[in-house]
């Protein structure tokens, strides 16, 4: 992107995305995860005028980067509701969805967001503002075993328990402020490199305080019901937990009227082609210019 909003977020693997949504000029689209728009511009650059994409995004500050095009609708709300809004703007069925997991650069960058570990700043997180749960919450208040649980599935934290006992025990003598003050309460029990450890800390907090892997799960069992006969989707990950919740889902998405009765022989029908075996990664050249897009993975399947 070279307009005002390229400052937010580099689009990751950006044309294997457009490639592979396969777009029909007058389809309806939807992106889950618009951010900086990067994405949400080569959708539209394919669409004519009777196309159109839907985008979400949770995240207020989104709304900057929302171009003046009458083909895109916005919707501020989490991506976890997308029938609901599909069915309001009166499309029952798309010809695409795209969702981009990745936080965005310019999330990480603004220190009050809480998001990164190089500033000091609130124990925010939130991507929503009107939510109300926040990281500064969740160390307060959660017990030890909800705190190791956390660390363990979605940080893969290698010390979780330990990690979990050391926060439950000092948090109430230690005032946990911001960041910083967080940093220096678990100097203690950092384990390996700092940076990745405190990186692993994080994102399990992010995960935890947004319901990513919640808000992801819902989403996906509504694309059979919102996607046309081969409309694809396209979906970019950036950890093991979110890829894994992915390949699953394309595999073992299926209609079976009789999946309580242990004696059916009834075959479940898949509901989806993979288009790729394995997962789309950035190329070297992506990387260098990119360095988050390191970990992004794209899968994509078709409806049958």
């Amino acid at each position: 992107m070279q307009d005002g909003s390229s400052a937010y977020h580099v689009p990751v693997l950006y044309r294997e995305v457009i490639d592979a949504l396969n777009i029909q000029p007058n389809g309806v689209y939807v992106d889950c995860t618009f951010g900086g728009g990067g994405h949400a511009k080569g959708i539209l650059e394919k669409l004519n005028a009777e196309g159109r994409l839907i985008a979400f995004d949770q995240d207020a500050d989104a709304l900057k980067n929302i171009p003046h095009d009458e083909r895109l609708i916005f919707v501020p709300h989490n991506f976890r509701h997308l029938q609901r809004f599909l069915k309001l703007h009166k499309y029952e069925k798309v010809n695409g969805v795209l969702a981009d997991l990745g936080v965005s650069s310019f999330q990480f960058n603004e220190a009050q967001r809480g998001f990164s570990t190089r500033f000091n700043g609130p124990l925010d997180m939130r991507m929503d503002k009107r939510t109300e749960k926040t990281a500064a919450e969740i160390l307060m208040h959660y017990t030890e075993i909800q705190l190791h649980k956390m660390f363990e599935q979605y940080g893969e934290v290698t010390n979780s328990k330990t990690l979990a006992k050391h926060i439950v025990e000092q948090r109430n003598a230690m005032q946990l402020k911001d960041i910083d003050s967080f940093k220096l309460m678990l100097q203690p029990v950092v384990k390996g490199n700092p940076n990745k450890y405190l990186a692993q800390v994080f994102q399990a907090l992010r995960i935890e305080v947004n319901d990513e892997m919640g808000a992801l799960k819902e989403m996906l069992n509504q694309l059979p019901q919102v996607l046309l006969s081969k409309a694809r989707v396209a979906i970019i990950t950036f950890h093991s937990i979110e890829d894994r919740i992915v390949k699953n889902f394309f595999k073992q998405a299926g209609e079976n009227e009789d999946e309580n009765n242990p004696f059916s022989t009834k075959q479940k029908q898949a509901l989806f082609n993979i288009l790729y075996k394995k997962p789309v990664t950035p190329s070297p050249e992506e990387i260098k210019k990119n360095s988050r897009a390191r970990s992004a993975k794209l899968r994509v399947a078709e409806r049958i």
